[in-house]
């Protein structure tokens, strides 16, 4: 069964602002040293699934750099690629209009390559996913769409697209965003939720997208539009994303995926890393997340002149960091981050190449790349002065400082 890969990685992220400012959504750097997409290209390559265009569009220039610097195979195997696609506008003169119409205006991806599979996944969910048992569901039960879908409780399951299902699985309807969710049956305090992958059949897909194309009364979207109508004519299945293991998959990881589209998901998904025992386990050698590689030397530790020790606890610290007699607590660090003396960086984000001069106190904040923060400086602590000189994310009191900000 041969299999090709569409990644959509063309989110403007407008709830992420300012970290999307200058980036797309799934360029945003996550967890020190990776990047939002890492997450998806590497499930596509740990699961053996090598054949990947990745299809961009909002401010796509760190996006494109970052795969051409760290996802490169070499051109000795003709179907081992990971490609970045620029919006190129072949069928119109429009930006994509919605997940449909971005593949079909990428047709010729699929029509000019020999392939049985089409894999349609998004680029902005940090999750572990091993592909091919996805796979398997869909060939056993000859879908032509298989959808991935995890069961949320009752009550969360109004903020997504939920999936109706029979017994075996087969799709009988979709909602969205309902006010009373229709349950999976069987488990009556549970319904599936979308996660906006799917795999097409490669004939199937040609067919539907050409069709979509031609009705005006669609906005081109898979979830929306084309999904809902298939369901009743054709084989559509969803396929339970919680009953997937990876090897080396720890107890806490199961089921785990997290929708980073805000600041204050973002933040969360960021602070699930940092325990001794992390919800999300970065440490599995068996299912490893690739990335850009920057030769750095490893993060240091050392107390200052004054004796004080550097120290950081329940917190990630990445390649180059050094930690100069100032405390690190329950955070993760990018790299090359100097945290001086006399500092405390507590529950926060730090970003790559960020100074904090001594005697700061930062407190749930996100800083991103390139900042400079003065000495004695104090964010978190007092919502109302960091209003008049950062972003504050109204919902989660989290206050956000652009990249490359310059203070006063």
């Amino acid at each position: 069964m041969k299999i090709m890969s569409m990644i959509l990685a063309g989110g403007e992220g407008k709830r992420l602002f300012p970290l999307t400012a200058e980036r797309a959504k799934p360029a945003v750097p996550f967890g020190g040293k990776y990047r939002i997409i890492d997450f998806v290209l590497s499930n596509f390559i740990n699961s053996g699934i090598y054949s990947i265009f990745v299809l961009t569009q909002f401010k796509s220039q760190s996006l494109t750099e970052h795969i051409q610097e760290g996802f490169q195979f070499g051109a000795l195997l003709p179907n081992h690629f990971i490609l970045p696609v620029p919006a190129q506008m072949r069928t119109g003169e429009s930006w994509y209009q919605g997940t449909a119409d971005a593949i079909h205006q990428n047709i010729n991806l699929i029509e000019d390559r020999d392939f049985d599979l089409v894999c349609v996944f998004g680029a902005d969910h940090i999750y572990k996913m091993d592909i091919r048992q996805m796979v398997s569901f869909h060939e056993m039960n000859q879908a032509k769409v298989t959808v991935s879908a995890i069961p949320v409780p009752l009550d969360k399951a109004t903020e997504f697209g939920v999936i109706q299902v029979d017994e075996k699985g087969r799709i009988i309807g979709f909602q969205e965003k309902p006010k009373d969710p229709i349950c999976i049956p069987g488990r009556p305090d549970m319904a599936y939720a979308s996660m906006g992958n799917y795999i097409f059949d490669k004939e199937f897909l040609l067919k539907v997208l050409h069709e979509d194309a031609e009705n005006p009364n669609s906005s081109h979207d898979f979830g929306k539009d084309i999904l809902p109508t298939l369901y009743e004519a054709y084989p559509l299945y969803a396929y339970d994303f919680a009953q997937n293991r990876v090897p080396g998959i720890t107890e806490e990881e199961v089921g785990y995926w997290r929708d980073v589209g805000t600041i204050h998901s973002f933040w969360e998904a960021n602070m699930d890393l940092r325990n001794v025992k992390p919800v999300f386990n970065l440490y599995n050698r068996k299912w490893p997340i690739k990335t850009v590689s920057l030769c750095l030397p490893p993060a240091k530790f050392v107390f200052n002149q004054d004796g004080r020790r550097g120290q950081a606890v329940n917190s990630l610290v990445s390649e180059g960091s050094i930690i100069s007699g100032g405390i690190v607590q329950d955070s993760t660090l990018g790299r090359g981050v100097f945290v001086d003396t006399g500092s405390a960086v507590i529950n926060s984000l730090i970003m790559d190449r960020v100074m904090i001069h001594p005697g700061c106190k930062i407190n749930m904040t996100i800083i991103d790349k390139d900042v400079v923060v003065p000495p004695n400086t104090i964010i978190g602590y007092n919502l109302e002065e960091d209003k008049k000189r950062f972003y504050v994310d109204e919902s989660s009191n989290i206050t956000v400082i652009s990249k490359g900000h310059k203070f006063d």
